[in-house]
Order: C-alpha cells, then sequence, then structure tokens
C-alpha cells in the first residue's frame, strides 16, 4: 500500500483573489429552438492594489468563469491607494452608470452598491463613498468603476491644489 497524500502536489498560493459578480442565462433562437448559454462577469484582485474585470460566455458556467477569469488577468489596472482610501474626489460616467467616488476617513468602510463594493475590496481599498447614478446594470457599473480607479492622478491633483508631499501627510494641529 502506498501512503496516502504523497503523489499529491501541493496548492499553489493564488496570486490573486477573485469573485464571480454576476451569472446571467442568455439565449438565442435557432431552428431548433432556444440555445441557452452563460455570461459571467468575474472581477479580480490581490487587495495590494491591482484589480481587473472580465466578462465572458459559455455553454457551462464552470467554462465561462475560466474564460472570464483568464481575460480578467489581461485587464489589471493599479489603484493608487493613501491611507486605505483613494486620492481625490471622483466622478465618472461610462454608458449609462454614472458613479460618484469620495475619500473617507479611517473606519468608516466601504460605503457602495454591490458589484463596486466587490471591486473596490479587492483592489484593496478599505474606506470609500460612493453613489451609484442612473443604472443598475453590474457590468456597465464595474466598468466605470474600474475605468474610475485607473484614472487617479494624485499628482496632477496635488499641483493643482499646490501641496507638498510633507505638507500632505502632516496632521492637522487643534487650536
Amino acid at each position: 500500500m502506498r501512503p496516502r497524500g504523497s503523489f499529491r502536489q501541493p496548492k499553489e498560493e493564488k496570486e490573486f483573489e477573485e469573485k464571480v459578480v454576476e451569472v446571467q442565462r442568455i439565449s438565442r433562437v435557432a431552428k431548433g429552438g432556444r440555445r441557452i448559454r452563460f455570461r459571467v462577469l468575474v472581477v479580480l484582485g490581490d487587495k495590494k492594489g491591482r484589480v481587473g474585470m472580465g466578462v465572458s460566455k459559455a455553454n457551462e458556467v464552470a467554462d465561462a468563469v475560466k474564460k472570464a477569469t483568464k481575460k480578467a488577468k489581461g485587464n489589471i489596472i493599479e489603484v493608487p491607494i493613501v491611507n486605505g482610501t483613494i486620492p481625490h474626489e471622483i466622478y465618472i460616467k461610462k454608458g449609462s452608470a454614472r458613479i460618484i467616488f469620495k475619500p473617507a476617513t479611517p473606519g468608516t468602510s466601504i460605503v457602495a452598491g454591490g458589484a463596486i463594493r466587490q471591486v473596490l475590496g479587492l483592489a484593496g481599498i478599505t474606506d470609500v463613498l460612493s453613489k451609484i447614478i442612473g443604472t443598475r446594470n453590474k457590468i456597465n457599473n464595474v466598468t466605470a468603476t474600474i475605468a474610475a480607479l485607473s484614472s487617479f492622478k494624485p499628482e496632477v491633483v496635488e499641483k493643482i491644489r499646490n501641496f507638498t508631499k510633507k505638507e500632505n501627510s502632516k496632521p492637522k494641529e487643534n487650536k
């Protein structure tokens, strides 16, 4: 008898954590009747400032998840995180989705709707305020969130507001 588990490969640590945000049944009409497929929206991130999304279709849910995960790995973006929140306020419009993001003080947590909350959590952001205006379509909202996270330019905003690194990082004194 061979010892149990001696030939098993050690489990690899995953670089990214993935979440299936939406699974939707879609159909098309063919000569023989309706053909059912599945569309999957996957978001993945490392909770250290990198996040990506992927949408894919397949005949089986598992196949669609694999394809969407592969696409998400190709769409990874870097997110600037300042003290667990975003660098500055931003308003983004993508399709019919309009979303407002505001930085929050530590301890506020993520105040966001379903799909956006998952994206921000996987990006590693711990404190942020957001509001969805317009569509409730998860794909549009996740796309808009990714676009907003990739468009942060903290250096530009610091120049506009005449901040330097030392001034910005100093805590304010109460008088």
